[in-house]
């Protein structure tokens, strides 16, 4: 099902429906979450499984935020220059973060690199929110032929990192920093939450903000254990 939504999602990019291409996305989310959650509650388990999972969120997270950048500055600028090709450097890097994720025994409870998801989510509330109005300064910015390719770039290059990201799924096993982190990221959230709605903003200007704070906050973690 997640590859399934992946792939009606890229369809829908390239028909410029960013709207519809977002919901794709999201419905992608949700099954590649409860995926986990009934092997587990099944007690299955599968090599291939593992593959599957990982083919799938290349689709979902990978080519197709890549595509909706790619599609959305074709849109911005009127032209297809060879600028609006940057964005496709997320689908090759999402590959390779997912594919270092498999082999990689470290990322159990946390990750290493920025996850496919969170991406994914950047990009795609992005899109929704410039598509939804083209007045915004957002949409100012994606006009140029510099914002997108820069956030691709950045995103491409934080896929393959290795900064220490928490995991936002809440475990028995987790200590009491990991708790703590989680906690504070919620309250920004619903914070960010309250601020969008307050200021009666598009929704997916919540969601593009939610992911931003996640990035900016691991970032600030991780230079704050490289200064102690």
């Amino acid at each position: 099902m997640n590859l399934l939504c992946g792939v009606l999602g890229v369809i829908a990019a390239l028909e410029a429906r960013f709207d519809l291409a977002f919901y794709w996305m999201l419905c992608g989310a949700v099954c590649d979450f409860f995926d986990g959650l009934t092997a587990r509650a099944l007690k299955v388990s599968s090599p291939m499984g593992k593959e599957l999972d990982s083919l799938a969120d290349v689709v979902t997270f990978g080519v197709l935020p890549s595509v909706m950048l790619y599609e959305l500055m074709r849109v911005c600028t009127f032209s297809n220059s060879v600028w609006c090709y940057v964005p496709l450097l997320i689908a090759v890097f999402s590959g390779l973060r997912l594919a270092k994720f498999n082999l990689d025994e470290r990322q159990h409870s946390s990750f290493l690199g920025l996850p496919t998801p969170a991406s994914a989510m950047i990009c795609g509330s992005l899109c929704y929110f410039i598509a939804h109005d083209m007045r915004t300064f957002l949409a100012a910015w994606a006009s140029g032929f510099v914002f997108i390719p820069v956030l691709s770039v950045v995103l491409a290059v934080l896929l393959v990192s290795e900064i220490p990201m928490f995991s936002m799924k809440f475990s028995a096993e987790d200590g009491r920093m990991t708790k703590r982190t989680r906690v504070l990221f919620a309250v920004n959230v619903l914070l960010v939450i309250g601020i969008v709605f307050s200021l009666h903003l598009n929704w997916s200007l919540a969601v593009l903000l939610a992911f931003l704070v996640y990035v900016l906050m691991n970032l600030c973690f991780a230079a704050w254990r490289i200064n102690d």
